[in-house]
């Protein structure tokens, strides 16, 4: 594997992409994007590029989802609801950085996936679920994070509501397929909006409380 088809090559791009979390970067030194890639996929694993994989969805690009992680603020020792698990990347990414995580994902076979992945990376804090991702996990409630690996025009009710006060929630913003990923903060009030991480590209998030699919 040359210097840069490697998780340290991957921090590498990172750091250069404008990353400075340590604790984020070092987390991405500790796992290989190889295993959390569809077989013969492997050569394009320590890119910056999403990798497609099953039902026509494609993994997000890891400078998009580190920026997402890191508008997260984590510290170590949350309780963190993830909603789209994927294969798994920026899932084991979240519990090396976190105390645990609940992550729940719409496909069964990819949520099977996911957990046979994080498994093999001896990686056992984390709780995936298969279900509608709109509607959070409630019986896990409340969460200190929320990040949300698909697009709505506003954040899902139950995923504002499941937030404890003072936590964080990441999600992309706008229809799917242009967005701003948006960082909030839950107040008495409510949602805070604190800023604007990026412009990005997001499938929809489907589900009760998203797009009827």
């Amino acid at each position: 594997m040359s210097g840069n088809q490697s998780p340290e090559g991957l921090a590498r791009v990172l750091r250069n992409a404008g990353i400075g979390d340590r604790r984020l970067l070092q987390a991405v030194r500790a796992t290989p994007r190889a295993a959390f890639v569809p077989a013969g996929q492997e050569a394009f694993a320590y890119l910056d590029a999403p990798v497609p994989i099953a039902h026509g969805l494609v993994t997000t690009q890891p400078s998009l989802s580190a920026l997402m992680i890191e508008g997260l603020r984590l510290v170590g020792g949350e309780h963190v609801l993830e909603v789209g698990t994927g294969l798994g990347f920026q899932t084991a990414l979240l519990a090396r950085l976190a105390g645990d995580v609940v992550s729940i994902e719409m496909w069964p076979d990819l949520a099977q996936q996911a957990r046979r992945n994080l498994g093999r990376q001896g990686i056992r804090n984390v709780d995936v679920r298969v279900g509608d991702g709109s509607c959070g996990v409630p019986e896990g409630a409340p969460y200190d994070a929320v990040v949300v690996s698909a697009a709505f025009p506003e954040v899902p009710a139950p995923l504002a509501g499941q937030l404890r006060e003072g936590g964080r929630l990441v999600q992309p913003v706008g229809p799917g397929g242009r967005e701003q990923v948006v960082a909030f903060r839950r107040t008495g009030g409510g949602l805070e909006r604190v800023r604007v991480l990026t412009a990005a590209s997001f499938v929809r998030l489907y589900g009760r409380y998203g797009y009827s699919s």
